[in-house]
C-alpha cells in the first residue's frame, strides 16, 4: 500500500480525491490518499505552497513532493525540501494557457478594442495587417511557451522565442541568452511573457529592454509579475512607446485598487485566471508520477533546483 499525503487547502481535497483514486485504481496502484497521515510513513506529498506542510524533514521515506502549480517559486527555496520536486504541467493548463494568450493577441492584432470601446461612434475603415505580418515573440520556451507558440504559428504569425538556454524548436526562430533577448525583442510586435520567476528573470521587461521594442508594441504577461519592472512599463505606457499591455500576473495580489495599472485605459488587469489547474487532468499527470516513482522511471516535470523551475 502506496500512502499519499495531499497537503493542499482542504476543500481542494474534494476536487482532487475522486480523480486520483480513480486513476491509481486504473493504473493497478493500491494507495491510500489522506489529509492526515504520520509523516514518516508518507511515500508521495501532493502539495500546494500555500499548505500548512513547511517542514519536510520528517518526511523521511518520501519519494517525490508533485505541486500542484505550475510556479514552484514558492517552494523551491524552502531547504528542508530534499525530496524530488515536480511541478504541475497538465493537458488542461496547458489548453487554457494556449486559448488566452491566442485570444488576447488576436484581441490586439485585430484592433478589437477600438470597436468596442467606441464612445463617439467613429467609423473608422482601418484595416489590420495579416498575422503573418505581425511579429509574436515569446519570452520563456517551455512547456507552456512552446504550445502557445506552435498555436500562434498554425495561424500564421511569425513568431519568435527567447530562453535562458539555446534551444532547437521546428517552425520557431530560437535566440536565447543575454546576447539573443535584444533581437528577440527587436522585433516584437507582441511579446508574451511565460518565463519562470526566478532572480535572473526579474525585471526582464525594464526600461532599457522596453527601448529595445519597437514603437507601439503590445505585451501580454501571463507568466509570472515580477518579470516585469511595473514603474518602467507605466512609464513606457504614458510615452505611448508600449501601446497596450494585458497583465494577468502581479508583484502583489490581489492587485490593490489604487494601483496606476487600473487607472490606465491601454492596460487591461485580469485576475490570475490566464490558466489554472484542473483537477481531472491534473490527477493523469500525478498519478503518472506516482507509477514512475514506483518503477524507479525518471520523474514528470523534475525541477531543477539550481535553475529554479
Amino acid at each position: 500500500m502506496i500512502n499519499i499525503l495531499f497537503a493542499a487547502p482542504p476543500e481542494q481535497f474534494e476536487l482532487y480525491e475522486p480523480p486520483l483514486r480513480q486513476g491509481l485504481a486504473q493504473r493497478g496502484i493500491q494507495a491510500d490518499v489522506t489529509t492526515d497521515y504520520p509523516p514518516a510513513d508518507i511515500d508521495y506529498v501532493v502539495y500546494a505552497p500555500s499548505s500548512t506542510l513547511q517542514d519536510f524533514t520528517p518526511y523521511t521515506r518520501c519519494k517525490a513532493v508533485l505541486s500542484l502549480w505550475a510556479g514552484v517559486e514558492k517552494i523551491v527555496g524552502n531547504k528542508s525540501l530534499t525530496q524530488p520536486l515536480c511541478r504541475m504541467v497538465d493537458s488542461g493548463l496547458r489548453q487554457g494557457m494556449v486559448e488566452w494568450v491566442v485570444g488576447h493577441t488576436l484581441r490586439y492584432h485585430l484592433g478589437i478594442d477600438q470597436h468596442i470601446i467606441n464612445p463617439d461612434r467613429s467609423w473608422r475603415e482601418i484595416h489590420p495587417p495579416l498575422a503573418r505580418d505581425r511579429p509574436v515573440t515569446i519570452l520563456g520556451l517551455g512547456a507552456l511557451g512552446q504550445a502557445c507558440a506552435v498555436a500562434l504559428t498554425a495561424l500564421n504569425f511569425p513568431v519568435s522565442g527567447w530562453s535562458r538556454r539555446p534551444k532547437q524548436i521546428h517552425g520557431l526562430t530560437c535566440h536565447h541568452g543575454p546576447d539573443g533577448l535584444q533581437a528577440a525583442l527587436q522585433s516584437a510586435e507582441i511579446l508574451i511573457l511565460l518565463l519562470p520567476d526566478t532572480p535572473e528573470t526579474e525585471h526582464v521587461i525594464n526600461a532599457r529592454t522596453l527601448m529595445q521594442m519597437p514603437r507601439g508594441s503590445t505585451i501580454i504577461n501571463p507568466g509570472r509579475g515580477p518579470l516585469i519592472d511595473d514603474a518602467a512599463l507605466l512609464s513606457a505606457l504614458e510615452q505611448g512607446h508600449i501601446s497596450a499591455a494585458c497583465l494577468d500576473v502581479f508583484r502583489v495580489e490581489p492587485l490593490p485598487q489604487d494601483h496606476p495599472y487600473w487607472q490606465l485605459p491601454n492596460v487591461t488587469v485580469t485576475p490570475h485566471i490566464a490558466s489554472g489547474t484542473r483537477p481531472v487532468t491534473a490527477a493523469e499527470v500525478l498519478v503518472e508520477n506516482i507509477v514512475r516513482g514506483e518503477k524507479g522511471a525518471p520523474f514528470l516535470h523534475l525541477v531543477d533546483r539550481t535553475a529554479g523551475y
